[in-house]
């Protein structure tokens, strides 16, 4: 997508000058990281962790938030839910009783900083708690962007393939966690998880690797105790 124009063609000119176009790309990203940065000082210094999940349409990143924040209860967590149309995401995790706000970007393909300001304003976190961003379904662009957040994690679901962390190096690059979901399934796949770990460590040697089935409560416990960490209490 264009972010310049708002339009889906990154390899349009529209009869934007190329060299001006690049320009207001450039600043586009500059105000963006300037404002993450002020939100990251803020979010430090109200205790807050915030997580920027970043997934593909399906991999199951609603499902991963409702799981977790049932298990870590009671652990103060609020959400805010990028999307380009509808709530429906918002409500399934307003229905486990955790503060949630919906963010939708329209034609947009992620959340930037702009937006996640807004929704702390309407959230209003207090120390001690975790901030989950669920961004726009996409691999691509919601790497690009800073949220002031303490860490990306990747969720990428088994069926997508061994192949995705290869084919999208940067957002694997930029994360520090990769949540591994709906391994449950992996006996009805021609899919190796450890080949998807291996490819992954590839890109970032360091990432952590969570495989986990969050409706069968399957690595769980390991995900939530390294969420646990972030926040300072015992896993």
């Amino acid at each position: 997508m264009c972010r310049v124009c708002g339009c889906d063609d990154v390899a349009h000119d529209h009869g934007h000058p190329h060299g001006r176009r690049i320009s207001l790309e450039t600043d586009l990203l500059a105000k963006n990281d300037r404002l993450a940065e002020a939100l990251r000082a803020k979010l430090e210094h109200d205790r807050v962790v915030a997580l920027n999940l970043i997934g593909a349409p399906g991999a199951g990143k609603t499902t991963l938030l409702e799981h977790t924040i049932r298990a870590l209860a009671p652990i103060p967590m609020m959400v805010i839910e990028g999307d380009q149309a509808t709530d429906h995401d918002a409500r399934r995790i307003a229905a486990t009783g955790t503060p949630v706000v919906q963010v939708n970007t329209g034609t947009g393909c992620h959340l930037d900083a702009t937006m996640i300001e807004r929704g702390l304003g309407a959230l209003r976190p207090h120390g001690g708690s975790l901030l989950f961003v669920e961004n726009v379904g996409n691999l691509v662009c919601p790497a690009l962007f800073d949220l002031g957040e303490r860490a990306k994690i990747v969720v990428m679901s088994v069926t997508e393939g061994e192949d995705k962390p290869l084919k999208y190096p940067h957002v694997f690059r930029a994360a520090t966690a990769m949540v591994l979901t709906k391994v449950d399934l992996v006996p009805h796949l021609d899919i190796d998880p450890e080949r998807i770990a291996e490819h992954a460590y590839q890109i970032n040697p360091s990432l952590r690797v969570f495989p986990v089935s969050a409706t069968r409560d399957q690595g769980m416990a390991e995900w939530c105790g390294w969420l646990r960490a972030q926040i300072g209490e015992p896993s």
